[in-house]
């Protein structure tokens, strides 16, 4: 199957929009109206995994009651979920590297599904930490298959555009989807949105089945070319940046609610209102990362992880009245559409191992969801106070634009060579 080499993206013409020219050749066409329905329905898909993976978290208090535990032991089923994510997307894209990609997404939704319902089951802890695991498995490769397929669908100059749809999924669920679970978790009981997830991914699966082109994602690839993504610093590099300056909004994040209760003592009504403030942040910066024109990646790139930096350090000034964190945490939200340009950055320097690179990527903010309460938490039992949160997030921030400018140093390298910016397929 051949693949446009040279192409903006490196990604395969078979996976591009196209029709037979009379004489039996094949020619690039203009993108139909069904891309947007299908991008539409991928968004639904991520907004599925943003419920489970965040719901968890408020719905945590509810399960430790029902099995006797607590919350310490009970937030062993939140972790779980992030190991099997870490866990997942290498082994899964291992093994679906010769699959079309229109069959991954499906048996990637039917494993979340089963997931989902284990949890909604579970007689206790320890079998829903094992389901929360399981759960977890499919979401890197799921949300790096989902993000291929749009960006390939839209066709190559608007795949920054199209991750950023995709990725929106999972923000617009921390604005309004955990909020409403976590209500109905309330009401009535913590399993009942695990089962409504479980039945979104059904449905998602059933229009993706109708939506995802047969033979989507042109060339299969073997194992071995997809870990070709371990040995290449064009995709490691980007990785590293994610994995450690994404940690510094996590370090914010993670402790957000704690510190609106514990220091800046916020009404219990404004706890919500200042999550979702992060939430619509989120949606922002997916927006505006979306038109991020395909030579300005690393540009963007580098200004999303400054805005972390500055964002977390004003955060730090704000913590002591929840209305002015409003403004604060929108703005370290919006510095969450960090991930689309190094999404479509690594998908474009991946060549051959495009699945594995897209899932590693999401492993990677897995990893940094674990780096930046690891080490706020190592501040905060220093004592050195509620604030210093926002101090170790700028920190992680300076760290990635380091890393950054790693990047952009092989960048103007190969410039100077006289070699055109590195593209792989």
């Amino acid at each position: 199957m051949p693949v446009a080499r040279g192409s903006p993206h490196g990604l395969p013409v078979h996976s591009l929009p196209h029709r037979r020219r009379p004489g039996g050749g094949l020619s690039i066409s203009t993108p139909d109206t069904r891309p947007r329905t299908l991008i539409l329905w991928l968004a639904a898909a991520t907004f599925a995994i943003g419920l489970t993976e965040f719901a968890a978290m408020t719905l945590l208090p509810h399960y430790a009651a029902e099995f006797g535990v607590t919350e310490p032991q009970a937030s062993r089923a939140v972790s779980a979920y992030a190991i099997g994510v870490v866990v997942g997307a290498p082994v899964l894209s291992l093994g679906l590297a010769r699959w079309d990609r229109r069959v991954s997404l499906l048996a990637l939704l039917g494993l979340f599904t089963v997931g989902n319902l284990l949890a909604a089951a579970a007689p206790s802890l320890g079998l829903l930490v094992a389901a929360r695991f399981v759960a977890g498995l499919p979401h890197g490769a799921l949300f790096g298959i989902a993000q291929l397929v749009a960006a390939t669908s839209l066709g190559r100059d608007r795949a920054a555009q199209a991750v950023a749809w995709v990725a929106t999924g999972l923000t617009v669920a921390t604005v309004v989807g955990v909020p409403g679970l976590s209500v109905l978790g309330q009401a009535t009981s913590w399993r009942l949105p695990f089962v409504l997830v479980a039945v979104l991914a059904v449905v998602c699966a059933v229009a993706l089945a109708r939506l995802v082109p047969q033979g989507s994602g042109g060339v299969r690839r073997s194992a071995r070319a997809e870990l070709g993504a371990f040995t290449n610093p064009d995709v490691l590099l980007p990785l590293a940046m994610g994995a450690i300056g994404f940690g510094g909004l996590f370090a914010v994040y993670s402790f957000l609610s704690a510190t609106l209760m514990s220091h800046t003592h916020a009404p219990a009504w404004a706890v919500p209102l200042v999550l979702m403030a992060y939430g619509v942040g989120g949606i922002i910066g997916n927006l505006l990362a979306g038109r991020t024109p395909e030579r300005r990646l690393l540009l963007s790139a580098g200004l999303f992880q400054l805005l972390i930096g500055v964002a977390t350090l004003v955060y730090s000034t704000t913590v002591d009245h929840w209305w002015l964190m409003l403004f604060s945490v929108a703005l370290v939200g919006i510095g969450g559409g960090l991930v689309v340009p190094l999404q479509t950055r690594i998908m474009h320097v991946a060549g051959e191992a495009q699945t594995m690179a897209a899932a590693l990527n999401h492993a990677a903010f897995n990893a940094a969801n674990a780096i930046g309460p690891a080490v706020a938490g190592a501040a905060l039992a220093a004592g050195w106070g509620w604030r210093s949160t926002g101090w170790v997030g700028a920190g992680l921030s300076l760290a990635g634009l380091a890393v950054w400018a790693v990047i952009m140093l092989r960048e103007r390298a190969r410039q100077g060579d006289g070699a055109r910016p590195v593209v792989r397929s």
